[in-house]
């Protein structure tokens, strides 16, 4: 009974410190604020275990398709490049507003083919990741991540010319479209 007493009392301190830091604005939400070390590496690890928690089950296909990496590319650069770069490209206006700032994906970085897919697919809250899934099926976020694995091999020209972007593959595209 002891016991009890003592979690329930412990468990009403906690909401009553909890409720106080909400009403009193102890938390600044500015995204031109950054968090305090303690704040960042409890979301980092929350972020962290939770997606990895959540696309343990995830099958990855075959991402070595040329096919596949180029459609991914396509959307890359429509959906994700203003975010999270391009070969060459150091800066955007829009990532230099974000905090947390995304990764760079055009660097090497730790996450699994299952971890990329699922954080495509379902976003990340508070972090202007945006859940793609909504608007977009499986096999299209599998030809994203299909490319991303290959965005830090690539030089802006490579890039440009999966991608869409140059004039190579405009030329490429129109010459296709007229036959």
């Amino acid at each position: 009974m002891k016991l009890l007493r003592n979690t329930l009392l412990f468990g009403a301190a906690i909401g009553a410190i909890a409720a106080l830091v909400i009403y009193l604005a102890i938390f600044d939400v500015a995204a031109d604020v950054p968090h305090s070390v303690f704040a960042t590496a409890v979301i980092e690890l929350v972020r962290d275990r939770s997606i990895a928690a959540r696309s343990k089950d995830v099958q990855v296909p075959p991402l070595d398709d040329s096919k596949l990496i180029e459609e991914g590319a396509r959307h890359y650069a429509e959906m994700c490049v203003g975010c999270h770069l391009a070969p060459g490209r150091k800066e955007s206006e829009l990532r230099n507003a974000l905090y947390p700032k995304p990764p760079d994906l055009t660097a090497r970085f730790a996450a699994t083919p299952a971890e990329e897919f699922w954080v495509i697919k379902h976003g990340i809250k508070m972090s202007a990741m945006p859940a793609w899934g909504a608007t977009h099926d499986d096999r299209t976020i599998w030809a994203i991540v299909a490319f991303v694995t290959k965005l830090p091999e690539l030089t802006p020209d490579r890039y440009q010319v999966l991608a869409g972007t140059s004039e190579e593959a405009d030329h490429h595209h129109h010459s296709h479209s007229h036959n």
